[in-house]
């Protein structure tokens, strides 16, 4: 006996989005609606266009994270931008006008941290902080510092504690 039905009769099954129906199939292809039913039955159309919906999902969610990974290095690469220009403004201004420099550094490093899954609230001292302890370290030696550096706290943990003396 003869396939009426041809083996792309799925595909526009599937073609047809969620208005799709049996009657649809048996009508372009000039067949009854029991001869396409029987055959969705054997092929499983029903699983098959649940396996498509299903790998439909999975491709969008990827889609989705690759998307918000190239985001985030977005942000990252501008967040760097900041704080290299926020360090260097550091170097070569008096403690009264560089805190908002300070700041600026203080933001991209919360807002990097933010990005890559770290809150930073371990108890770890912020980078405004540190440099207000360093500078009240330098005002209290008499020694004026050749350029500006940075205690990362756990690093040396003598020097872990600067800002206790501005608070």
């Amino acid at each position: 006996m003869a396939r009426k039905i041809p083996p792309d009769a799925f595909d526009f099954y599937f073609s047809l989005g969620p208005g799709r129906s049996y009657q649809a199939v048996a009508a372009k292809y000039g067949v009854t609606k029991r001869a396409v039913t029987d055959l969705a039955k054997r092929e499983a159309w029903q699983k098959r266009i649940e396996d498509l919906h299903e790998k439909a999902r999975q491709s969008a969610t990827e889609k989705a994270l690759e998307s918000l990974e190239e985001m985030n290095e977005r942000h990252l690469a501008a967040l760097r931008i900041i704080e290299l220009r926020a360090l260097a403004a550091l170097k070569g201004i008096p403690l009264n006008s560089a805190l908002a420099a300070v700041r600026a550094l203080d933001v991209a490093i919360r807002q990097e941290r933010a990005i890559r899954g770290d809150s930073g609230e371990g108890g770890g001292a912020s980078v405004e902080q540190i440099i207000r302890g360093e500078y009240a370290k330098w005002m209290t030696s008499g020694d004026a510092p050749a350029a500006v550096s940075m205690q990362i706290p756990g690093e040396d943990d003598d020097d872990a504690a600067p800002t206790a003396a501005l608070e």
